[in-house]
């Protein structure tokens, strides 16, 4: 009889043995996959090998958070509007540091936000083609191991978008960071209209408009989140509602005429508005440029609401 309970027993032990195994493996495993992207100091960035190497001797294993984000934009800013091969790397290796961009639940360091927004916003234009994702070049050049090219005297940045949104998501966590990218993708686009001759026609004339649209609308899904949280909102207004919006005329600069317009038309927007403000973003310049140009009203109306249409696509897409 003891025998027979004997025998029965040490499989039972086993067994318990070898699940209790599985489970520690299972969850070593997970934080290998997951945890060490978030549970690391920093985000891991100062302990990334290729983004010391990249951004300089100032990244250090063992420095605060606050330290490495004033290192990252000092060591990216454009030197007169034009970035070096190696300032664009660096933003590279940053991004694909395997502590950023790998999940749509990336926490990053409430140090790090604001400037990793900055940075961002200083390559503008590469900011504006990742979020809009309509230049082929930003796609096949995306990956890793693709180095930054030049045009016009400047290097470009191209990440792949997934990993770009990710990040874009979470630096937006802080109102700060979300208002330094907004204000940034407002005068690009702003410049990219002010770019289009008088008497442009066909897609020369609709497309930076709609681009800007969905550029716009990537953004506000990607903010969607943090959009319920007042104190969010009202931090956005406030930050941006600090820049100056004197008015130049559409003739003398346009540029400065169009981001003023949306500016002023912000500050006569109510706290409770300010979310579909933004969400309308893209049309109320859209609107104001081709009243500033004179544009007739039905290729005016034709052509908001193409560009409502780009917005609210992308806005959709963004949030799913």
């Amino acid at each position: 009889m003891t025998g027979k309970t004997t025998r029965r027993t040490v499989p039972v032990k086993i067994w318990s043995v070898l699940l209790a195994a599985l489970a520690l493996l299972g969850a070593l495993g997970a934080w290998l996959t997951f945890g060490r992207e978030t549970a690391a100091a920093c985000n891991g960035l100062s302990e990334d090998g290729r983004v010391q190497k990249s951004v300089g001797a100032s990244v250090r294993p063992v420095m605060s958070c606050a330290a490495l984000g004033q290192a990252l934009v000092k060591a990216t800013a454009a030197e007169q509007g034009r970035h070096s091969q190696e300032q664009a790397q660096a933003v590279k290796d940053v991004l694909f540091s395997p502590g950023l961009g790998h999940t749509k639940d990336l926490r990053i360091d409430a140090a790090l936000r604001v400037p990793l927004a900055t940075v961002l916003a200083d390559f503008a234009a590469d900011t504006h083609e990742l979020l809009a994702g309509l230049d082929s070049q930003y796609v096949m050049k995306g990956d890793p191991d693709d180095v930054p090219w030049e045009t016009s005297g400047t290097h470009h940045l191209a990440v792949d978008p997934l990993v770009f949104r990710n990040v874009v998501r979470a630096v937006s966590q802080d109102p700060q960071a979300y208002a330094i990218l907004r204000l940034a993708e407002t005068r690009y686009a702003a410049q990219q209209l002010a770019t289009v001759p008088g008497h442009a026609t066909g897609a020369a004339f609709s497309l930076p408009p709609t681009k800007n649209g969905r550029a716009l609308g990537i953004l506000d899904g990607l903010s969607d989140t943090y959009t319920r949280d007042r104190a969010w909102r009202t931090a956005i207004r406030d930050r941006l509602l600090r820049e100056p919006a004197a008015q130049d005329t559409y003739q003398e600069d346009p540029a400065a005429y169009l981001t003023a317009a949306w500016l002023q038309g912000l500050r006569n927007t109510p706290e409770t508005e300010l979310v579909n403000r933004l969400r309308t973003q893209g049309v109320d310049i859209a609107r104001t440029w081709t009243q500033a140009r004179n544009t007739d009203e039905s290729t005016r109306q034709a052509l908001i609401a193409e560009v409502d249409r780009s917005a609210q696509s992308a806005y959709r897409e963004a949030k799913s």
